[in-house]
């Protein structure tokens, strides 16, 4: 890309978090000095890089990370290899719009580090056993309290001392929260929108996943390339090109060039289409960007309707196709039957949870810990608690 090229794509300067130490989103709830050579969204970025709950997001399944009735594969996604994918995404995004790419990469790479074991087969079950004591599970603000007291790195206090950015994006990246019912996340600005660098992760983390869930898909079987075809006709389009181009290809390269070519036009769209927003609205400073009548990180109207549709038809043949509502299934029993072991011994659990119980609640501690496990370490637990 050339310097013009590059200056044509790119948004207001002012529409940009700024990173410098005077500006508010960088500051932390402890203080710290400024490092001499990395930003303060760089050291946030390697923060969760290096968290333990981050490394546990390889143990933590995308979609799936076997096939029923057979053993692990260890080439289909799991939550941390489609982190990673939002990350690359996202990071390339903000830079193409001028945006400060450092903090999209550290809101990518936080995104989903407060998701519990088995996808969101284990987060609805985790919900429904905590509605039965008045509480429910948010991934969002689990997240939080994983940054800013789970993990501990640092002798001065708990958490990883995230910056404000940093931490009102884990919350508000996806959805908003109201000020009335949510009162305890008053400083993350609840009566308006998050800056664009957050609003992009909702969307590159939902471009990341439908194109990677179509290719997990494809390599399990589980879809079929005609379906494929016959369902997604962008890809369809795609597909026929290589095949015309590249005759002699071998077939599955023929289908990977494909979902590199719908990957790359779901990220364009959205590059054009919040440019567009933008500059529709005249916003040139992030006030403008936060008070904006709606998000403006967004697809266009036909590839909204285009992604709509690869959602409708994953969640039909893959999500909820027959193998994997057994292993959905599967997957809720052991979170709902040992969240009750755990509430009715929670000796079970780790000295440092027990000791959360008296300020946490016992529901909720039991919550966290569930939430942290992976899903090899979540079965085993489950089977020395009589789980079969």
């Amino acid at each position: 890309m050339t310097s013009s090229t590059r200056s044509t794509l790119q948004l207001p300067p002012g529409t940009a978090v700024r990173g410098g130490p005077a500006s508010e989103l960088t500051q932390r709830a402890y203080p710290e000095p400024p490092h001499p050579y990395r930003s303060a969204f760089s050291r946030d970025a390697a923060r969760v890089l290096h968290a333990r709950a981050f490394r546990r997001l390889a143990g933590k399944t995308q979609v799936f990370t076997r096939l029923p009735g057979e053993p692990a594969a260890d080439h289909f996604r799991s939550r941390l290899t489609h982190t990673l994918e939002v990350a690359q995404i996202s990071r390339t995004l903000a830079r193409a719009l001028g945006l400060n790419a450092e903090l999209a990469e550290a809101l990518a790479l936080a995104h989903d580090i407060g998701h519990p074991p088995f996808g969101h087969a284990g987060e609805k079950a985790l919900d429904r056993a905590l509605r039965v004591h008045g509480l429910s599970f948010d991934h969002n603000l689990h997240a939080l309290r994983i940054v800013t007291w789970f993990e501990e790195r640092y002798p001065a206090f708990r958490g990883i001392n995230l910056t404000l950015a940093v931490r009102e994006g884990i919350v508000k990246h996806s959805r908003d929260y109201a000020p009335a019912t949510h009162p305890e996340l008053a400083e993350f600005f609840l009566d308006q929108f998050p800056p664009l660098e957050a609003q992009l992760i909702d969307l590159t983390d939902e471009i990341a996943y439908l194109s990677a869930d179509l290719d997990d898909g494809l390599d399990s079987g589980i879809l079929s390339l005609d379906e494929v075809r016959q369902a997604v006709p962008l890809f369809r389009a795609f597909h026929e090109a290589a095949r015309k181009n590249y005759p002699d290809t071998a077939p599955r390269l023929a289908v990977y060039d494909a979902l590199r070519r719908l990957l790359d036009a779901f990220v364009t769209d959205l590059l054009n289409e919040v440019r567009a927003r933008v500059n529709a609205l005249g916003a040139t400073t992030l006030g403008d960007i936060r008070q904006a009548p709606a998000r403006l990180a967004a697809l266009s109207p036909q590839m909204e309707g285009a992604r709509a549709a690869i959602k409708e038809f994953l969640y039909s043949r893959l999500y909820n196709s027959d193998g994997m509502e057994d292993v959905h299934a599967h997957a809720e029993q052991v979170v709902e039957e040992l969240f009750e072991a755990v509430m009715a011994d929670p000796g079970l659990m780790p000295k440092d949870h027990q000791t959360q119980i008296p300020t946490e609640g016992l529901a909720r501690t039991v919550a966290d810990y569930i939430a942290g496990m992976t899903d090899v370490y979540i079965e085993q637990l489950w089977s020395r608690c009589g789980g079969r």
